[in-house]
C-alpha cells in the first residue's frame, strides 16, 4: 500500500469516473487503473463497485476511502508542521469564496495579501456552500469564506465581519423616496432574487419567512445568480431587490443617488467567516487571510452593533 494509491482511490471517489480522475492526478487512465486494482488485490476487497453509473464505492470501500483521506491530510500536516516551526507564512494555500461575496471582497484585501505575503500560493475558487462542505471534508480546500453561522461540529468558523443588507430601489419605485426601508414596506411579490443554491437568497426568504410562501404564482418568474442582473432587472421596472452592504458601495459610484438604502434598526446583515476544518494546521496563513480582510474593509463592519443576524440557511 502506497500514499500514491490512496490519492488514486480518493480521486476516482471525487470524480466517480476513472478517466477524470487520472487527469486530476496527472497519470494515464491505465496507470491509475492498474494501481487501483494493486491496491484492492493486496486488501483482498473491492473498493469500488464498477458496475454501477456512475461508479460508486462497496460498503467496505467507504470506510476504506474515509481512512485514506484520514491517511492523506496526515501526511500533508507533516510539511506544515515544519513550516509552523519555522515561523514561515508559506505553501500551498487553496480557499473557496461563496460568489456573493467574492466579487465584492477579493478586490479589496487580495493585492493586500499577495504582496505582504509573497511565498503563500493562493489558489481561489468560486463555489457555493455545499460544494465546499463536501471538498472541505474531502481534504480538497484548506479553508473558506462564506456566510455563517454553520452549526456544523467538524468546522471552525472565525467571523470576519457584518454585513448589512442594503435595498436597491429603482427611480420610480414606490420606496425610491424613502430614507430608510422598513422590513413592514416590503412585498415579497415585489423583491427579485438570486437562484437556489445561493446562500443571500436564502436569508433574505429567511428574513420574510411565511410571507415568501404566499408569493403570488406570475407568468414570468426572474431569478439570476448575479447581483448585477438583479438591478438590471429591477430598473427594468420588474421590482426591487437586496443587496449586501460592500456591493451596495460598489452601486453607490454607478446609479442615482437615492436608489441604494440602508434598513432601520435593527439592522438585518450576515455574518461572514472563514472556516476550516477543526483539526487543519495552516492557522499561520488563515491568520494572514482574516487580518487582511479586516484591515480592509470598513470598520463599523467588524462587529454587528445593533443589527440582526439572519441565517444563511
Amino acid at each position: 500500500m502506497t500514499i500514491t494509491q490512496l490519492r488514486y482511490i480518493i480521486a476516482v471517489d471525487t470524480h466517480r469516473h476513472f478517466a477524470r480522475a487520472a487527469e486530476s492526478c496527472y497519470v494515464t487512465q491505465p496507470t491509475l487503473s492498474m494501481q487501483i486494482h494493486k491496491l484492492e488485490e493486496e486488501l483482498g476487497i473491492t473498493i469500488f463497485d464498477r458496475s454501477r453509473k456512475p461508479l460508486q464505492p462497496t460498503d467496505i470501500g467507504m470506510q476504506i476511502l474515509e481512512q485514506a483521506r484520514t491517511v492523506i491530510i496526515e501526511e500533508k500536516r507533516i510539511e506544515e508542521i515544519i513550516q509552523q516551526h519555522k515561523g514561515e507564512i508559506a505553501g500551498e494555500f487553496k480557499l473557496a469564496v461563496i460568489p456573493t461575496v467574492a466579487s465584492s471582497l477579493l478586490p479589496r484585501f487580495l493585492k493586500c495579501f499577495v504582496s505582504q505575503y509573497p511565498k503563500v500560493n493562493l489558489q481561489i475558487e468560486e463555489l457555493q456552500t455545499k460544494t465546499i462542505l463536501e471538498r472541505l471534508k474531502n481534504g480538497l480546500l484548506d479553508a473558506a469564506i462564506l456566510a455563517t453561522p454553520l452549526n456544523n461540529d467538524g468546522i471552525m468558523e472565525k467571523p470576519l465581519y457584518y454585513e448589512p443588507f442594503m435595498g436597491f430601489t429603482p427611480m420610480g419605485h414606490r420606496l425610491f423616496k424613502e430614507k430608510f426601508l422598513d422590513n413592514s414596506d416590503l412585498e415579497p411579490d415585489d423583491i427579485l432574487l438570486l437562484h437556489q443554491g445561493h446562500c443571500f437568497r436564502d436569508s433574505v426568504i429567511n428574513l420574510y419567512g411565511a410571507l415568501f410562501e404566499k408569493k403570488k404564482e406570475d407568468n414570468v418568474t426572474l431569478e439570476s445568480g448575479s447581483f448585477e442582473t438583479l438591478v438590471k432587472l429591477s430598473k427594468q421596472g420588474f421590482g426591487m431587490t437586496l443587496v449586501p452592504y460592500l456591493k451596495a458601495i460598489d452601486l453607490k459610484t454607478i446609479e442615482p443617488e437615492g436608489t441604494v438604502k440602508p434598513f432601520s434598526r435593527p439592522q438585518p446583515m450576515r455574518e461572514i467567516s472563514i472556516i476550516h476544518h477543526r483539526t487543519h494546521l495552516k492557522i499561520s496563513i488563515i491568520d494572514a487571510l482574516a487580518k487582511c480582510i479586516q484591515e480592509n474593509i470598513p470598520e463599523h463592519m467588524l462587529s454587528n452593533g445593533e443589527g440582526e443576524v439572519i441565517k444563511p440557511y
